[in-house]
């Protein structure tokens, strides 16, 4: 039996995953949690061999909650589950060290040969990903300039070419606006261009909005 923990702030999310990995029968959700808080709890009360982890949870990011389970749980594979496209956070991801990385938009069937994968030591990816993977070794000095972007930079810059203001992303990421002034700054610093027009037209020629 493999003893899954699923993290996601949405309750239907979490309700959905939970009855597609149910149905496999040789799976068994151990655990619930909507935020790290809950989860840190969820891990210390119950068995956990796989982590099915959404990247946009409240408070702290899903790349930095990946970084602070392989601390403190080193035996414990993630599966990231996202709204995020591949192209814009798997690559990140597997780097970070998830052991696979899932559209939440995809196939459920997926999602149970992700987590038998993943309980088997094995990396998942979608053929897109691995697609993406074998350009980067194709060609590794390519790599595009929001690639040096920090997790809570890239999620800024998304929002701001979804024509979200600084106000409304500080709210949504739970930090305050003067954080995420200092987030759109790097931005502009970072990707050499100067105010939110020049954001978003970079966003949509590289595919992240």
């Amino acid at each position: 039996m493999i003893h899954v923990v699923v993290c996601d702030d949405h309750a239907m999310i979490r309700r959905g995953i939970r009855d597609t990995l149910a149905d496999a029968g040789d799976i068994h959700i151990t655990g619930e949690a909507g935020s790290y808080t809950e989860l840190r709890q969820a891990l210390l009360q119950a068995p956990c061999e796989v982590l099915v982890l959404d990247l946009n949870l409240p408070g702290r990011s899903g790349l930095e909650v990946l970084g602070l389970v392989k601390e403190s749980h080193p035996h414990i594979k993630t599966l990231i589950v996202s709204m995020f496209a591949e192209d814009q956070y798997a690559i990140r991801c597997l780097r970070a060290g998830a052991f696979g990385y899932l559209n939440k938009a995809g196939d459920p069937a997926d999602l149970v040969k992700a987590v038998r994968s993943v309980h088997a030591g094995r990396k998942f990816v979608t053929p897109e990903v691995s697609d993406m993977l074998v350009d980067q070794l194709a060609a590794p000095n390519t790599e595009a300039l929001h690639a040096s972007l920090s997790e809570r930079e890239l999620q800024t810059l998304i929002k701001i070419a979804s024509g979200k203001k600084l106000s409304s992303i500080a709210q949504e990421l739970m930090l305050s606006p003067k954080t995420v002034s200092v987030y759109r700054a790097r931005l502009l610093e970072k990707l050499a261009l100067h105010n939110n027009a020049e954001l978003t037209v970079y966003a949509i020629r590289n595919a992240l909005v």
